[in-house]
């Protein structure tokens, strides 16, 4: 495990949401704003995953595929644990700076956003892995709210946690995102 975690850069990783993190968390302080705004949550959670995406992809990706194990189970458990990661780092800053905690929202949009890190992977490679939780975000964060629901599933990432289309498309996004990664892996 130490081995497969030193290939994927998930020490440096780490550091690096944590950093960005409590980068975030101080700039939201410092100007006066607070981490439970659902756009500095989201940017936190979107930071977290794509700077893990980078751990999606092996060094060699023709070893990866000729390995004597079943890359399947050890590739979705990867996913499933950046999400965890990310919602963890994400959950204990709003803890600990006393902010309210809306689990359900990161949750949420962690899943989703890992989902949505995998799928990248999937598509583009672990290098281009960061380009879809990206421009969704993008999009997100200039697409007008609305009650459509073709304008709810575009912002997901930022409609409040008991919202309908936003829990289906981010469960749709971690449960596609997830399988497609785990069953092909990373583009070479």
């Amino acid at each position: 495990m130490t081995l497969y975690a030193r290939s994927r850069q998930v020490p440096a990783s780490l550091a690096v949401v944590l950093g960005c993190a409590l980068a975030v968390w101080a700039l939201a302080r410092l100007g006066g704003g607070s981490t439970a705004d659902p756009r500095l949550s989201t940017l936190i959670l979107t930071v977290g995953a794509t700077t893990l995406a980078a751990g999606l992809g092996g060094q060699d990706p023709a070893l990866d595929r000729t390995a004597a194990f079943r890359w399947v189970p050890r590739r979705a458990v990867h996913v499933l644990l950046c999400g965890v990661v990310i919602g963890g780092v994400l959950l204990a800053v709003l803890v600990l700076s006393g902010q309210p905690v809306s689990t359900s929202f990161v949750v949420r949009n962690s899943a989703g956003l890992t989902g949505l890190v995998a799928l990248g992977a999937a598509w583009g490679g672990a290098t281009y892995a960061w380009i879809l939780p990206f421009g969704w975000l993008a999009v997100s964060l200039v697409v007008p709210p609305s009650a459509e629901a073709g304008t709810q599933v575009l912002t997901w990432m930022l409609l409040p946690s008991g919202t309908a289309a936003a829990g289906w498309t981010a469960l749709v996004l971690a449960v596609v995102g997830t399988s497609v990664y785990a069953v092909g892996g990373p583009r070479r």
